[in-house]
C-alpha cells in the first residue's frame, strides 16, 4: 500500500519516515510542542541525527538535553520504525539508527521502482528554459559553453522531475549587422559560405563571421556601400523578399553549425526549439503601446522610457529601461519585454528560467520589474534569472586565446577531447583505435560538462583539461569510470534476477552506500527547486566514493547467499543511480572504459 501522499513509483525515504518518527515523539513527549521542526539530518555519528532538542529547549524553559530525553525516551517507548537505537549525545543531538531490515527495504523497493522511487512533484507544470542563445552568423565561443550546459542539465532534470519543458533558444537573429553581410553576400557572389561549399570540417559561421567583418571594413571605409548597406536594412524590415530569403539561408546555415555542436555536447536542443529576436518583431510596437496607456512608459528627450520604481543608479535617479529609440527603433529591452508577454500569455508558463551570465542581472532584475508591473507577471509565476560566472583560462582571466580573440567553443571541445584520448592510451594500451575514439570522446565531453556543473554556477571556475580528464578527484572521468566498475560486477554476475533479503545484517560500507541510494529523490527534488547542479554533482561523487568503499571492502560475486543477492542488488541499484544522475547531467554513462 501506497503512502497517502506519495505519486505512483514513489518511495517515501527514510531520513522522511525518521523525520515522522521524531514528530510524533516531540508530540508525546512535549504536547505544547508538537508540530515542531524534528530538525532530521544524515550524520557521522549514527544514521541520522535530530537537532530538535536545541531549537525545543528555549520554548521548553529547560535545557537542551533534558528535551533530548524525553524525545529519546518517546522515540523508544513507541518503538516507532523504522528507529531502532536512539542516544542522546553532546548538548542534546538526539543519534539514530535505523533498523536494518528498514534500509534493505529502500533498497528493494527502488530497485522494484521504474523511477528509483522517485516522484515528479513538478508535474505538469509549464516550465519555459531559455539558454544557449548563440548569434547567427557569428562562431559558437567559449561564452556559450555555461548557458548551454545548466541551462540543458536542468531541462533534463525539470522534465524529470515532471515539468512540462519548453526549451527555447533565443537566437540573435537580426539587426543591423544583417543588412551590412547581405548586402555585401550579394556583391560578392563568389565567395563561399554554404556548407557544401566548404571544405570538410569548415563551419559556415566561421566563413560568415569572417565575412562580415570583410563587410563592416567596407562598411567603415566606403561611404557608398554605407548607404547600400543601410537601404538593406529598411528592405529586411520591410520585409522585401528577396532579402528575406537570403537572411532565411544566413540562419538556416547558421543553424547547421549550431547543430554539430549541439550533437556533440548532447544537449535537447531542436531546430524546433529556437525562437530568435526577429520571431517578436512584430510585437515591439504593440509593447510600447500597451506600456504606455498603462503609464508605465514615459517619454523622454524624444524616446520612450520606464523609469524603475526598484532600482536607482549611483546618481540616485531611477534606473531606466529603453523601450522605443529616439529614431524609433527597438533594443533588446523591448524585445525581452515581448518575450516574457509571449511566454506567459502565449505559453501559459508558470515558470520562467533564463539561464544568463550574471552580468545581466540589473537587466533581467528591470525585465521583470516591468512585467509585474504591467500585470504580465503575476505571484502565481516565478520568473528566475539563472546567473552564472565566467569560465577563466589558468592565468584567471577570462578565457581568450594569446591574441587576445574569443575561444571558440568547438576548440574547448577538442583540446578536452585530445586530452582523454591521450590520458586513455597510456591508461589502456590495448584499447582499438575505434574503442579509443569512443571512450575519449565520451569522456572529453563528460569531463567539460562536469567540470562547468560541478562549480556552483554563480562563480567563475578555471578551464584546466588537465585536471577534467582526470581518474581521481571529482571529476566525470572518475564517476564515469566507478560505472563502469558496477557495470563489469553486473556483467560477469549475468542475468539473473536478485532477491534482497531483509534479514541480511549491513556491514558498515553497505550501510553507507544504500544510505546514500537512498538519498538521491531528495537531491534532485532539491536541485529542481533551488537550481543548482553542484548540489547533484557532489552526491554522485560522494555516492561514487562511498560504491568504492563498499567495493573493495566487500566481495560480491565470490559472496555466499544470500550476502552475494543482497550485494548484487546494492551494485545494481548504485549502477542505476549513478547513470540516472549522470544523465541528468547530460553526460554519457559507458559501460567500458
Amino acid at each position: 500500500m501506497e503512502d497517502a501522499g506519495l505519486h505512483e513509483h514513489e518511495v517515501r525515504p527514510l531520513i522522511s519516515q525518521v523525520e515522522a518518527a521524531v514528530s510524533v515523539a516531540i508530540g508525546a513527549a512535549l504536547p505544547a510542542l508538537a508540530g515542531a521542526d524534528p530538525v532530521v539530518r544524515r550524520s557521522e555519528f549514527a544514521d541520522f541525527q535530530s537537532n530538535a532538542a536545541l531549537a525545543l529547549a528555549k520554548r521548553a524553559r529547560t535545557r537542551p538535553a533534558e528535551v533530548a530525553g524525553a524525545i529519546s525516551e518517546a522515540l523508544s517507548r513507541r518503538a516507532t520504525a523504522p528507529v531502532t537505537e536512539v542516544t542522546v549525545s553532546g548538548p542534546g543531538f538526539l543519534n539514530i539508527v535505523v533498523e536494518d531490515s528498514a534500509v534493505w527495504n529502500q533498497v528493494g523497493a527502488r530497485l522494484d521502482s521504474p523511477r528509483l522511487g522517485i516522484g515528479t512533484p513538478e508535474e505538469g507544470r509549464r516550465t519555459v528554459v531559455d539558454y544557449s542563445a548563440p548569434n547567427i552568423a557569428k562562431e559558437m565561443h567559449v561564452g556559450h559553453l555555461r548557458t548551454t550546459i545548466i541551462g540543458d542539465c536542468l531541462a533534463r532534470l525539470l522534465g524529470f522531475l515532471g515539468a512540462d519543458v519548453i526549451r527555447q533558444n533565443h537566437l540573435g537573429d537580426w539587426g543591423t549587422q544583417f543588412g551590412m553581410l547581405i548586402q555585401y553576400l550579394d556583391e560578392h557572389p563568389a565567395v563561399a559560405w554554404h556548407k557544401d561549399e566548404l571544405d570538410s570540417g569548415d563551419s559556415p559561421v566561421s566563413a560568415l563571421d569572417a565575412l562580415y567583418r570583410e563587410a563592416r571594413a567596407a562598411f567603415d571605409a566606403d561611404e557608398a556601400f554605407a548607404d547600400r548597406a543601410r537601404a538593406r536594412v529598411v528592405a529586411l524590415q520591410a520585409g522585401d523578399e528577396a532579402t528575406v530569403a537570403r537572411w532565411r539561408e544566413i540562419v538556416a546555415e547558421s543553424e547547421l553549425a549550431f547543430r554539430e555542436i549541439y550533437d556533440r555536447l548532447g544537449v535537447l536542443l531542436q531546430p524546433d526549439d529556437s525562437f530568435g529576436e526577429s520571431s517578436y518583431n512584430a510585437w515591439l510596437p504593440a509593447i510600447a503601446q500597451e506600456l504606455t496607456e498603462d503609464g508605465i512608459a514615459v517619454e523622454n528627450d524624444g524616446a520612450l522610457v520606464v523609469y524603475s520604481e526598484e532600482v536607482v543608479g549611483p546618481d540616485d535617479n531611477p534606473v531606466t529601461l529603453m523601450v522605443r529609440k529616439k529614431d524609433g527603433g527597438y533594443g533588446y529591452d523591448t524585445t525581452d519585454l515581448a518575450t516574457i508577454r509571449y511566454r506567459i500569455r502565449d505559453l501559459k508558463a508558470e515558470r520562467l528560467l533564463y539561464v544568463v551570465d550574471s552580468r545581466q542581472a540589473l537587466h533581467f532584475r528591470l525585465i521583470f520589474e516591468v512585467a509585474r508591473r504591467a500585470g504580465w507577471l503575476t505571484d502565481a509565476i516565478e520568473a528566475t534569472h539563472v546567473a552564472f560566472g565566467t569560465v577563466l583560462g589558468p592565468d584567471g582571466r577570462p578565457f581568450k586565446t594569446r591574441s587576445g580573440n574569443t575561444i571558440r567553443l568547438m576548440n574547448l571541445l577538442d583540446a578536452a577531447v585530445d586530452k582523454a584520448r591521450a590520458t586513455l592510451a597510456e591508461k589502456d594500451p590495448d584499447l582499438t583505435r575505434d574503442e579509443l575514439e569512443q571512450i575519449a570522446e565520451q569522456a572529453g565531453i563528460g569531463a567539460v560538462k562536469y567540470a562547468d556543473l560541478s562549480t556552483s554556477r554563480i562563480k567563475d571556475y578555471v578551464f584546466d583539461v588537465d585536471r577534467m580528464v582526470s581518474f581521481a578527484g571529482n571529476t566525470g572521468v572518475y564517476l564515469q569510470y566507478a560505472h563502469t566498475r558496477m557495470s563489469s560486477i553486473l556483467r560477469k554476475a549475468g542475468d539473473a534476477p536478485v532477491e534482497v533479503d531483509k534479514t541480511v545484517a549491513l556491514s558498515s560500507e553497505e550501510r553507507a552506500l544504500a544510505l546514500g541510494l537512498d538519498a538521491f529523490g531528495d537531491i534532485v527534488t532539491e536541485v529542481g527547486r533551488v537550481l543548482e547542479p553542484h548540489r547533484l554533482c557532489g552526491y554522485l561523487y560522494e555516492l561514487a566514493k562511498q560504491f568504492t568503499d563498499f567495493y573493495e571492502a566487500c566481495p560480491v560475486l565470490s559472496a555466499d547467499e544470500p550476502v552475494r543477492s543482497n550485494r548484487l542488488a546494492l551494485c545494481q541499484l548504485a549502477a542505476r543511480t549513478l547513470r540516472q544522475g549522470l544523465d541528468l547531467l547530460g553526460i554519457v554513462a559507458p559501460e567500458r572504459m
